[in-house]
């Protein structure tokens, strides 16, 4: 995801029990739908926040009326928030930023949780699963080869209705792992190493050490460490690429999960690693549950294709979805790439029609170098950003283009200052 960065003044206002910090002015319309927005609060270090905390409010009708807002820590603290859908065309929407008591009454949400067992980190909201991450190593089914294990993927992923949609270790591709995304034809030096393909054995990605876990008002979450390891290495495996994988649930209303699955990685090889053009690598992988197949489910993207001809072809976004047992009959994603990732448009994978012996079992991924290599230079961040909306029934082409808008564009802010 794309933080709006944005400097502000802290204004000193000083009521009997609360600090005002800044205000400011939210310009929306109907071109956002379930929108995070962020804000960067420079200079706080000038406030004693002992016994205090952040606190959002919206002025509507000459009153404050509190928001939800969670507050993302670090150097530069980043306040985030989802302000209420917005209908009958454009609005401006005022809040104010305030310093309260502690122990003042404010209405605290607890809609999150996250759980650690048998070897998964799984997300929940109001105790519904929302997807587990897998951060011990999954073996194969007893009689296949060992190397198909690994770690460090998502699966489950639930529809809101509780219908699971991704499948891992299929019969047929017992290397597929829910919603992955290890790089296939890559070069180190001279020599082809392939982190997808695990029976090859020249490589594969590891669940290395959690990084953070954040539960709040606003959104759930976690940050990992994976690593690429290559198995080819003259003397003892090595790390070929350090992977920095970061998974976030917001709280939205609706009848939706929306998911961030944001990917920084680098290369400590001393001559980095080049991921050579592919039709599979990197991106964001996923394998559709075993229900789907070419009679019961579908795919359209951004410039209209569908699974006839979405193979190879470029896209801001795509739904994927088919048949479930849920009370709208129907599920899926809608996936969407980031304005900033490499090769935006970017270019996917979409099985053909008669996948798997003419069955159709579905399969998509964005695959940033399906026409393109790319260099990844030694000791250098590159990022790929991507959100799933995850839903039950059906989902259009407006809405989806509504839901990417809101992903790939940071809604204008303007600041105001009490004089």
């Amino acid at each position: 995801m794309r933080t709006l960065y944005l400097l502000i003044i802290l204004f000193i206002f000083q009521p009997i029990f609360s600090q005002e910090i800044a205000y400011f002015t939210l310009k929306l319309d109907e071109s956002y739908l379930n929108t995070p927005v962020s804000i960067t609060l420079d200079n706080t270090d000038k406030y004693s926040f002992t016994d205090k905390k952040i606190v959002l409010y919206e002025i509507s009708n000459n009153k404050e009326v509190y928001v939800p807002s969670q507050v993302e820590s670090g150097s530069r603290p980043i306040l985030w928030f989802i302000p209420d859908n917005v209908s009958g065309g454009k609005t401006d929407r005022n809040f104010v930023i305030k310093l309260i008591e502690t122990d003042q009454s404010v209405k605290e949400q607890d809609q999150f949780q996250i759980s650690k067992s048998g070897g998964n980190l799984t997300l929940y909201k109001d105790s519904s699963p929302i997807l587990s991450y897998r951060y011990r190593t999954m073996y194969p089914p007893e009689g296949v080869d060992p190397l198909f294990e690994r770690s460090g993927f998502i699966h489950p992923l639930y529809s809101p209705g509780g219908e699971v949609l991704t499948r891992v270790q299929a019969p047929d591709h017992y290397h597929h792992y829910g919603i992955w995304g290890p790089w296939t034809l890559t070069h180190i030096d001279d020599r082809e190493v392939d982190f997808w393909n695990l029976a090859k054995g020249q490589g594969t990605v590891k669940f290395n050490s959690f990084l953070s876990e954040v539960s709040g008002d606003v959104y759930s979450g976690f940050k990992v460490l994976q690593q690429h390891i290559d198995f080819g290495n003259k003397g003892e495996d090595q790390i070929a690429i350090n992977e920095v994988l970061e998974v976030r649930v917001w709280n939205v209303d609706e009848n939706v999960w929306i998911v961030d699955y944001t990917t920084t990685f680098n290369s400590p090889l001393k001559n980095g690693i080049v991921f050579d053009a592919y039709r599979y690598g990197g991106g964001i992988g996923f394998r559709a549950t075993e229900k789907w197949e070419k009679n019961n489910s579908s795919v359209l993207t951004s410039e209209g294709k569908t699974r006839i001809d979405a193979d190879g072809s470029r896209a801001r976004w795509c739904i994927v979805e088919g048949e479930t047992d849920v009370d709208d009959k129907r599920s899926g994603i809608l996936f969407m790439s980031h304005p900033f990732n490499q090769q935006h448009p970017e270019p996917m994978r979409v099985w053909p029609m008669d996948a798997n012996g003419g069955r159709g079992d579905l399969y998509f991924e964005f695959v940033p170098i399906r026409h393109d290599p790319w260099i990844i230079k030694p000791h250098q961040d590159y990022t790929l950003s991507y959100r799933m909306v995850v839903f039950d029934g059906e989902l259009n082409k407006d809405t989806a283009e509504a839901y990417w808008n809101s992903f790939a564009n940071s809604p204008k802010i303007e600041i105001k200052f009490k004089k």
